[in-house]
């Protein structure tokens, strides 16, 4: 089980430094769940800072380039973020594709350039509300996943875009009708993601297929993050 708190653009270096400090207790509590937090850059080594030496909550970044330097203003390398102690990188995530011109070929790109440096990546995917409607989740979830590599190091979030940030949630059915899908084409773990909260988590993260969730505003929270740690644990321990 693996769950990554995406924490978007919140976060300066003073609060990410804090908040690290308040889950570094989630350690004891949490056995078998990879807990993963993903700040923005400026708040990498901050947030790595204030979960000290030793803790078993990793960080992530939100994105990384294919490249390893170069005139790229505005991106960041897979070594720069291994030199700070980042751990792997988000890739593809729906709002990098709807705002910022990332396509599946990009978000490949991206994905073997951090895999190949020594990163671990979480690769996203997800159908928009016209693709469910027009019945084309499937065909849109496969030229995805078709340009995703397969590597130990990689998991998949699978995050329905009309659930991310409205409130909205995909029924476990849902999510787990999707999921099944994807691996059936991808052998690798499979996360979901789209406002996920202390309130729904135990539902979905209970569903065979889900294996862990890519949380979204509920992560920056403390107090409900852990929650959404502890169900994970609780499920992973039955």
């Amino acid at each position: 089980m693996l769950i990554a708190g995406n924490w978007k653009m919140f976060k300066g270096a003073h609060q990410a430094r804090e908040f690290a400090a308040q889950i570094t207790r989630l350690d004891d509590r949490s056995s078998g769940v990879d807990v993963v937090v993903c700040p923005p850059f400026v708040s990498l080594q901050a947030t790595i800072q204030g979960l000290g030496e030793g803790s078993n909550v990793s960080v992530y970044a939100q994105n990384v380039h294919w490249e390893l330097e170069g005139a790229f203003t505005g991106e960041v390398s897979a070594p720069m973020l291994l030199e700070l102690g980042v751990k792997g990188a988000i890739v593809g995530h729906s709002e990098r594709r709807q705002r910022f011109g990332e396509t599946d070929d990009t978000v490949g790109q991206r994905a073997e350039a951090a895999l190949e440096a020594g990163l671990a990546v979480i690769a996203c995917v997800g159908e928009t509300e016209a693709d469910r409607e027009a019945e084309e989740t499937e065909a849109v979830l496969e030229l995805q996943i078709g340009a995703i590599p397969e590597h130990e190091r990689l998991v998949i979030a699978y995050e329905p875009v009309w659930a991310i940030g409205t409130g909205r949630t995909a029924s476990s059915e849902i999510a787990q009708e999707a999921h099944a899908f994807i691996k059936s084409l991808h052998p690798t773990r499979v996360l979901y993601g789209g406002s996920v909260n202390a309130e729904n988590a135990r539902t979905l993260l209970s569903q065979p297929d889900v294996d862990g969730a890519l949380v979204g505003g509920a992560s920056l929270d403390a107090q409900s993050f852990e929650a959404i740690c502890l169900a994970a644990a609780e499920i992973a321990g039955e």
